[in-house]
């Protein structure tokens, strides 16, 4: 039963990409769509309030600013709603306002597509905050991803200095896109059972004659922005684990496909808008294999469970999972999750064995398997820049890719963004061993204690916000530390990017000889492949060997 979950999740994946991809060609070439009757009046309004002019398009350093200026103010806005909730209206409950350090990470954290939360969502927000300083950057954030990734494809195909407008790109993305799905699946987990409603929480009486206090919100539109949009994040503090958020299988197989509905569509667009659909199918080609590949890792040392269940006569590992669910529809929750760099988490990852433990956290160090909005598809195209670059060494000859030269300007950018990955994650992860109050946080010792930490910090550099518990981060230090962390990882990358796709857009197109090295073949799938895993391997691995590794081999 299992592996049916699996095989009809992931057949449902496939079937989707090809359509939604060409809806989204369609969208970002600016082509009419049947919601322009809905949303064009509200649209033209917005651009002459703030002086935007549709038809105008931006270079690199425009759109940049324009990307970094629009998320900084609205960081500010997410800040201070946080800090003034109990001041601000639909709080029925009383909540008080967020301490500085924790609505400071909370802010950093939602802009960044990032989601990790060092709070309990019934318990800590109001519903105003859960609205505005939640569900509102979920749009907005997955709408800058996808605007970026779409700018940057620009630049590969462009032939000048023209990455188009990043407000209409946003908010196309929005009203386009993010809006109309997030209305329908928001619909349909009402229909399954999600709490949709600004009244307060309830008491209840149980079975046994006690009261029961049972919180409740606008939960169905935050659950379906959540996943389609890539945040994660969830209203309670059980996530897409609580019944609420996820009452069925069913809801747990939609989760799952809004997850990774647009990010595998992006590459297929990716693949359509650069006229050359056999260099999308590569690179998807890539990203798969390497999802199969931990799917499958996750998949079975679940389902073997450990050493010591084992020795009990218990088969798989159920610890930490929900019923409902079962070991595949766990497994393949957290490969996804992960892979889509979402965060969301129907089973608790601390409790999954080391080597299942290890899978999420190794695809966040990749940070390449599809990914979020646009994000994953950039930092896939960044290792596709890297492996022509090492190639065209190989053969004595100039890298090209799509026709453009890569030079020594574009790898020098492609490694500060490749670079910033690691050094985000281990460096802050090496600062809090040495910290006494930091190592007070760690509820485990040992390897696992290692790989709580390590966990963290990789969660925020990749903008996932998945956590793996048994970590108390709601400390000064881990809120800031970590929120750094998460707008490094976010915006450097951005900015590397962009600057690549402006450069790459001035360039003239090289003709194609019999010398030239082809992107969109299988052998260049396989040489991507090596490189990515040969790169991870030496960055990573030594951190790996510490945590997950060594836990696994300390069991026997």
């Amino acid at each position: 039963m299992g592996m049916v979950q699996v095989a009809i999740s992931l057949t449902i994946f496939l079937l989707l990409v090809k359509p939604v991809g060409c809806y989204l060609v369609h969208v970002f070439d600016y082509n009419k769509t049947a919601l322009d009757r809905i949303f064009g009046p509200f649209e033209r309004l917005i651009y002459r309030l703030i002086g935007v002019k549709e038809n105008k398009p931006m270079g690199w350093k425009t759109y940049t600013i324009a990307v970094l200026v629009s998320n900084f103010i609205m960081l500010l806005m997410m800040y201070a709603v946080l800090r003034l909730q109990k001041y601000l209206p639909l709080n029925p409950d009383g909540i008080d306002n967020m301490p500085s350090a924790l609505a400071f990470n909370t802010a950093a954290s939602f802009i960044t597509n990032t989601n990790w939360q060092a709070y309990s969502g019934e318990n800590g927000l109001s519903y105003f905050s859960q609205m505005l300083a939640i569900t509102f950057p979920m749009f907005t954030s997955a709408a800058t991803g996808f605007a970026v990734a779409i700018a940057f494809i620009r630049g590969l195909s462009g032939r000048k200095d023209d990455l188009g407008n990043f407000y209409v790109d946003l908010t196309r993305s929005i009203t386009r896109v993010l809006l109309p799905l997030s209305f329908f699946v928001a619909l349909f987990l009402v229909f399954q059972g999600s709490p949709q409603t600004i009244h307060g929480a309830i008491t209840a009486t149980t079975l046994s004659g006690a009261e029961q206090t049972i919180t409740r919100g606008p939960v169905a539109s935050l659950e379906s922005i959540k996943h389609l949009g890539t945040n994660g994040g969830g209203y309670f503090g059980m996530n897409a684990a609580h019944p609420f958020e996820n009452p069925t299988a069913l809801t747990n197989l939609v989760h799952m496909i809004c997850m990774m509905l647009l990010p595998t569509a992006l590459v297929y667009t990716f693949g359509v808008m650069v006229q050359n659909k056999r260099q999308g199918w590569t690179v998807f080609a890539a990203m798969s294999i390497i999802f199969l590949t931990m799917l499958s890792v996750v998949f079975f040392a679940e389902y073997k469970g450990t050493s010591a269940l084992q020795a009990l006569g218990i088969s798989g590992n159920m610890e930490g999972k929900e019923v409902r669910f079962g070991l595949a529809g766990s497994a393949l929750f957290t490969t996804v999750t992960t892979a889509a760099t979402t965060g969301s988490v129907n089973n608790m990852h601390d409790s999954l064995t080391p080597l299942g433990g290890m899978v999420p956290l190794a695809q966040m160090m990749l940070n390449n398997v599809f990914g979020g909005k646009g994000v994953g598809l950039l930092n896939g195209l960044l290792y596709v820049i890297l492996t022509v670059f090492i190639c065209g060494l190989m053969v004595g000859r100039t890298p090209e890719f799509l026709g453009k030269k890569i030079e020594a300007k574009e790898i020098k950018l492609a490694s500060i963004a490749l670079l910033t990955h690691p050094v985000i994650i281990l460096v802050p992860t090496a600062i809090a061993f040495l910290r006494p109050e930091s190592m007070a946080s760690i509820l485990n010792g040992g390897s696992h204690g290692i790989s709580e930490v390590l966990y963290a910090f990789t969660s925020g550099a990749a903008n996932n916000g998945s956590a793996f518990a048994g970590l108390g981060a709601n400390t000064n230090f881990y809120n800031m530390a970590i929120g750094l962390v998460m707008l490094f990882g976010r915006y450097i990358s951005i900015i590397a990017m962009l600057a690549i796709a402006g450069s790459l857009a001035m360039k003239q197109p090289v003709a194609v000889t019999v010398g030239t090295f082809r992107t969109d073949t299988p052998l260049f799938a396989v040489i991507l492949l090596v490189i990515i895993m040969v790169i991870g391997a030496l960055t990573f691995f030594p951190a790996l060997a510490l945590g997950p590794i060594a836990e696994h081999l300390g069991m026997f």
